[in-house]
């Protein structure tokens, strides 16, 4: 293990091209991959797959590497070298995943949503059917008591006095009071039902747009309407590895991207720049999560429309996702992200974004 293992059988050019790349990086540390790998605390197999090129590394182990051998070298690495084994890792890290794979999660994605609809859709109907229900039974109620009333005076009489001489007008109105607050609660839920169900059918609605982006890779490249200019992607993480990562996969695109560590600077973010088409936000960052930052954002006029993507390591499950979608996500995605999938949901984003910028600056 404490040589360099031949390059992997079957390559395909990109990730051929990286190891090459890394393997050069290595060898100018002038140290075995065992004695690497225990300065490291890695796994020296996993580390020799690494540079074999059988395996793709995190991006943060590419930039201890660079860092070491810097230090190494007494000297600095070029930004031109960074930026050269950042496109290597680019193009490596889409030739190892597929649209496939995408597709697989989007379609996963738009079976939820579906379901969601689907599910408020009945939950609609059965509300409305019992606040029907309650709205007819106090109709009756109020004929009853109209009809009581009339015949026990002539003149109309205050409900409390009416109420103290005959206890069975005065269960009708409590049965009548206990019936307009089901209808209030009712009421309330079906609306909440519809706005479920409207808000599943918009996330429907993307999803199978993002699908036709993924389907058609020619969508990705976007062409950039002028005179009007680039729009803005901001991304949020707190840690530095996920950073250039997603830099690496979205720097594809025709957008800026605009990169912060924190919720706090993402809010000062949106204080400096305008035209945002997207934001993609870590949930799981200290001082304040990506629910906290979403919820800030959301209650600014100047950027409560700007769509949101969480991108969470907890897993997308009916619990986060709500939440996320209460404070404001349009969007999910789990990482390891698919690369495919992110650049296609940044891309429908995009689209949407110059669309509705396009009709606003029209005549």
């Amino acid at each position: 293990m404490g040589e360099l293992r031949p390059l992997g059988q079957d390559l395909t050019n990109e990730s051929r091209a990286l190891a090459e790349a890394l393997r050069e990086l290595f060898a100018g540390l002038d140290v075995s991959v065992r004695r690497y790998a225990a300065r490291r605390r890695r796994d020296p197999g996993t580390f020799s797959r690494y540079l074999n090129g059988t395996r793709l590394p995190p991006w943060g182990v590419i930039m201890d590497m660079l860092a070491d051998l810097a230090e190494h070298r007494g000297t600095t690495v070029t930004a031109e070298t960074i930026e050269l084994v950042r496109e290597l890792y680019g193009s490596a890290f889409d030739a190892n995943s597929s649209p496939k794979h995408a597709v697989q999660i989007i379609e996963q994605q738009l079976a939820d949503a579906d379901h969601v609809s689907r599910r408020s859709s009945v939950r609609g109907d059965v509300l409305g059917d019992a606040l029907l229900d309650r709205k007819h039974r106090i109709a009756h109620l109020e004929v009853r008591l109209n009809q009581m009333e009339a015949v026990l005076t002539a003149e109309r009489e205050r409900a409390d006095q009416l109420t103290a001489a005959h206890p069975d007008v005065s269960e009708l109105l409590g049965e009548r009071d206990l019936l307009r607050q089901e209808v209030t609660r009712l009421g309330n839920e079906l609306q909440e039902a519809r706005e479920q169900r409207a808000d599943a059918e918009a996330r429907c609605d993307l999803l199978e747009r993002q699908l036709e982006v993924v389907e058609r890779p020619a969508a990705l490249n976007l062409p950039q309407p002028q005179p009007l200019t680039t729009p803005k992607v901001l991304v949020v993480d707190d840690q530095p590895d996920n950073l250039l990562a997603m830099t690496a996969v979205l720097g594809t695109l025709d957008q800026e991207l605009v990169t912060v560590s924190s919720g706090r600077d993402a809010l000062k973010a949106l204080l400096h720049h305008d035209d945002f088409a997207v934001i993609i936000m870590d949930v799981q960052m200290p001082e304040m999560d990506g629910y906290e930052t979403a919820a800030h954002i959301k209650r600014r006029p100047r950027n409560r429309d700007v769509p949101i993507i969480f991108l969470t390591a907890m897993g997308v499950d009916p619990e986060h996702t709500a939440r996320g979608y209460a404070a404001g996500a349009v969007d999910y995605i789990s990482k390891p992200f698919d690369p495919w999938a992110l650049r296609a949901k940044v891309a429908v984003f995009t689209e949407i974004h110059l669309e509705r910028r396009i009709a606003n600056s029209g005549p």
